[in-house]
């Protein structure tokens, strides 16, 4: 039979750790967003990087609960190296998917061009001078001058040269 006394150091490791989960969660939300928001940086990828960050700190908390709970370790690392295998062949043919949410956290956090700057694609196949509409986890969707939608993964935008064009501005007169 269940008795509370029997768990209760698992049961207040428990409450504690999601507790502490629910905090992090905040906290960590609220620096993302505020960084995004003094590098300028689109919401909805600002709501990515969360969503990806709190799905790694809740595998973590699932791992750490099955510990508090008393399953041996040595079947725990059987499990995760099991479902990490089985993953990683199933993913093996996904790779570019992987590469590209990967290059997608990469262009989030070093982000070397923004929306509305004109970048120019070095590539000798095929060249490409494009205004950035939009950047989500997998592509960049990008418009050329003759007004051509161009979606080009972000896993090629990292291993292509880009030149940031200069911004074309209206040749002014400037008086003193």
């Amino acid at each position: 039979m269940f008795s509370f006394k029997e768990y209760s150091q698992e049961i207040l490791t428990t409450v504690i750790l999601l507790l502490a989960l629910m905090a992090l969660r905040v906290i960590i939300a609220k620096l993302i967003r505020r960084y995004a928001h003094s590098s300028q940086l689109l919401e909805h990828r600002t709501n990515l990087v969360i969503k990806y960050i709190h799905i790694l700190m809740n595998i973590l908390v699932t791992i750490s609960l099955i510990v508090i709970w008393g399953v041996d370790t040595k079947d725990i690392f059987i499990t995760v190296s099991s479902i990490a295998t089985v993953i990683g062949v199933a993913m093996f043919a996904q790779w570019s998917i992987l590469s590209n949410i990967t290059s997608g956290m990469i262009l989030f956090f070093s982000f070397p061009f923004r929306i509305g700057d004109t970048i120019k694609i070095h590539d000798k196949d095929f060249p490409i001078e494009a205004e950035i509409e939009d950047i989500s986890a997998f592509h960049v969707n990008l418009r050329t001058r003759d007004g051509e939608r161009i979606i080009f993964p972000n896993n090629l935008l990292l291993q292509k040269g880009i030149s940031i064009m200069p911004s074309h501005y209206e040749d002014k007169e400037f008086f003193d």
